[in-house]
């Protein structure tokens, strides 16, 4: 049982949330730093986007956590608010022996053909084009993507859609599948040979072997914080349908191709409004002074002005 205060009341209210694996680290992030004055705390399931929406729509949830957004007819017809919190950097990541972090190059069209199984060794004459300099093994290539509904999987399918009109939902080849971030970070790290995307926090944490990508200005990057921020802020976030912005292939020279925003939803006539109160503060919370947890994670904060809206506008 969680106690909270409001207008010098206290209230019961236990706090669930349930979605994303992008956003996990996050929310525990937050929740961890909460002051014990205020009272507040959260139990979140890490069970991918698509059943964090189904969970809040189902009203088994208090918020529902999800890295893709929703469009504003859906929203209405289920009474939900969509807001960020926070943006992200998925990133491609290698188990290929030899190969060090960031020393691959990569760009849109390999990725597809990586992906979909066209391309099944490392030592194949496109790789080899984009990496003249580095010894690539004549080693299988052991692809490894999401088994759930994950916002990560339609952030990343979404990029490849953008280099190659020729891949469409579901065209992943015959990889491995795992659930979660996490699982798909442990099954890269344990197949020699293997390539997979994750967050960037996953990769960092465990070590993992990432690579520079091809961006819109036909530059080769690497995941860093500078290349995320040139992309979170060229977004317009103030004109857009329920915060609803696509950060794929980002203008500018030094933007990182394939970023997201992760969302909550929470609804708008709560059947529990202490509930309702305690969610809101938690995020309140999170808004106003998680940016320093946000980074830590290597999370993108959101504009100060974009934050101002969202806590206005909360029904």
């Amino acid at each position: 049982m969680l106690l909270f205060m409001i207008c010098g009341a206290a209230y019961s209210a236990p706090i669930a949330g349930a979605g994303s694996s992008f956003a996990a680290p996050l929310y525990r992030a937050w929740s961890d730093s909460l002051p014990p004055q205020a009272g507040l705390s959260l139990k979140y399931r890490t069970v991918g986007s698509g059943e964090g929406q189904k969970l809040v729509m189902a009203h088994k949830v208090d918020f529902g956590a999800s890295d893709i957004s929703l469009p504003g007819n859906i929203l209405d017809m289920e009474g939900l608010y969509q807001f960020p919190v926070a943006i992200g950097a998925i990133v491609v990541v290698i188990n290929v022996p030899g190969v060090g972090a960031d020393q691959m190059r990569l760009d849109g069209s390999t990725l597809v053909a990586l992906f979909r199984g066209d391309i099944t060794s490392w030592n194949d004459p496109r790789i080899r084009a984009l990496n003249p300099d580095l010894r690539l093994p004549d080693l299988d290539v052991l692809p490894v993507h999401r088994e759930e509904a994950s916002g990560t999987s339609q952030v990343f399918s979404d990029y490849l859609r953008t280099q190659s009109p020729s891949w469409k939902p579901g065209s992943w080849g015959e990889g491995a599948e795992a659930r979660g971030n996490d699982g798909v970070a442990a099954s890269v790290r344990q197949s020699i040979g293997g390539i997979g995307f994750v967050e960037y926090a996953f990769a960092r944490r465990n070590h993992l072997n990432t690579v520079k990508l091809k961006n819109h200005s036909g530059l080769f990057v690497a995941p860093e914080t500078a290349a995320f921020k040139s992309s979170a802020y060229s977004a317009d976030w103030q004109h857009t349908d329920h915060y609803a912005v696509s950060l794929l292939d980002a203008v500018g020279s030094q933007s990182w191709p394939i970023m997201s925003a992760t969302f909550v939803l929470v609804p708008v006539h709560p059947s529990d409004q202490t509930t309702a109160s305690a969610v809101k503060a938690f995020f309140t919370y999170g808004l106003r002074r998680g940016d320093k947890a946000l980074r830590d994670l290597d999370y993108i904060p959101m504009p100060n002005d974009v934050k101002n809206k969202i806590l206005a506008e909360w029904p």
